[in-house]
């Protein structure tokens, strides 16, 4: 059986496959309720659930489920579990609810959840299943919270709702306005372009620091 290796999961989840800054995957909610951490936060917290469950129950089927009707399948679960989340935000976070609105029950399509049914949870068993929807989730959620706290300290300087800017701060409306947040998006999106760009040219000079020598020696024994 083979080794699962949570810390490179993580990291994959976070960094290098991140969904949101690496896969860009779902990023109409992203823009949209990223107004705010509160939002962030929620609209993560929700992703997360619907993603470890619908990736558990497609793991468990995924014997049994016709590769012809799949995708259908994929859905018809996913759309159980957004609706199970939904009505516990209501009863529990009304305001959360009004503030995500129809984002909610617009996770069934979201291109995260059907991604990793698709690619990870039809393929394999059920703990890397759970395990790769926490990652992934986790990923969504801290993407939306980088996103979502340079959005709302700039345009309302705000962080969960309390003033943490001077009395005479100027708060930049346009950074909770639409273009606000693909300005913000593209930012991240570039540094995490040019971090994982870094990363693999240390680790190609790395490779080819060690691969000199022994072409080195063979060079001289050649010669000799």
């Amino acid at each position: 059986m083979k080794k699962i290796n949570f810390k490179q999961m993580l990291l994959d989840g976070i960094l290098y496959k991140n969904p949101v800054l690496i896969q860009l995957l779902g990023l109409c909610s992203v823009l949209a309720v990223t107004t705010s951490i509160e939002n962030g936060l929620g609209m993560g917290a929700a992703v997360t659930a619907v993603l470890v469950c619908s990736n558990l129950l497609i793991s468990l089927l995924r014997k049994f489920i016709p590769k012809e009707v799949r995708i259908a399948a994929y859905i018809v679960i996913i759309s159980g579990f957004v609706t199970m989340v939904e009505l516990i935000i209501k009863a529990y976070l009304p305001a959360l609810d009004k503030s995500l609105g129809v984002f909610i029950p617009l996770i069934v399509v979201n291109c995260i959840i059907l991604a990793r049914a698709e690619a990870f949870a039809s393929k394999n068993k059920p703990i890397p299943a759970i395990l790769d929807g926490i990652v992934m989730g986790i990923g969504y959620t801290i993407a939306l919270i980088a996103i979502s706290f340079i959005r709302e300290l700039l345009g309302a300087g705000t962080l969960f709702g309390i003033q943490v800017m001077p009395d005479g701060f100027q708060p930049m409306l346009m950074a909770i306005l639409p273009p606000g947040g693909f300005i913000v998006l593209g930012c991240l999106i570039a540094l995490m372009q040019k971090f994982t760009l870094a990363k693999e040219e240390k680790a190609l000079k790395a490779k080819s620091a060690d691969t000199t020598p022994e072409i080195e020696i063979k060079a001289e024994e050649g010669n000799e």
